[in-house]
């Protein structure tokens, strides 16, 4: 992209948004054949007010992460080259489906639903109680044969 562009975009009313759009189109022109299931729980959760992003999370280390006051969902861009990109965007979704039970602050669901025997070292290692429930939750709609129906769902649900 040329210099003059980036200039145009920054001298225009309303920069930062042109410039935010402009880096997510660029970051998912750069995952190759992004999944359409992907694509539709991102533009699910933008329409709910959270804003997905395709960059290192704040957390080292971090796949995904949600951040509730703001509604910020980073995305780390390696998942896609493990082939785990809706995983981890499903992961977040149940977050954010908690974000908007708790109405603003994150809540256990209540979900009837067990994580499968893979993923228990994922959400065990928390030591905080509350927060292995809402992993244990997460890990188990992303663990889930219709895990994204589930998160779907759940979003519809919660998130009004």
């Amino acid at each position: 992209m040329s210099k003059n562009v980036i200039v145009k975009i920054i001298d225009a009313p309303g920069w930062m948004n042109n410039f935010l759009i402009l880096n997510s189109l660029m970051l998912l022109s750069q995952i190759p054949n992004p999944d359409p299931k992907f694509l539709q729980l991102k533009n699910q959760l933008e329409n709910l007010g959270f804003h997905v992003m395709i960059e290192l999370p704040p957390k080292r280390g971090a796949y995904g992460l949600l951040r509730e006051t703001d509604k910020k969902i980073w995305i780390n861009p390696v998942v896609f080259d493990l082939n785990i990109g809706n995983q981890v965007l499903i992961h977040e979704s149940v977050h954010a489906a908690q974000v908007c039970a708790g109405k603003g602050k994150i809540k256990v669901l209540g979900l009837d639903i067990q994580p499968s025997n893979y993923t228990r070292p994922f959400f065990l290692r928390y030591r905080n109680v509350h927060r292995q429930e809402l992993e244990r939750e997460a890990y188990a709609v992303q663990s889930h044969p219709l895990s994204f129906e589930l998160a779907i769902s759940l979003l519809q649900k919660h998130c009004k």
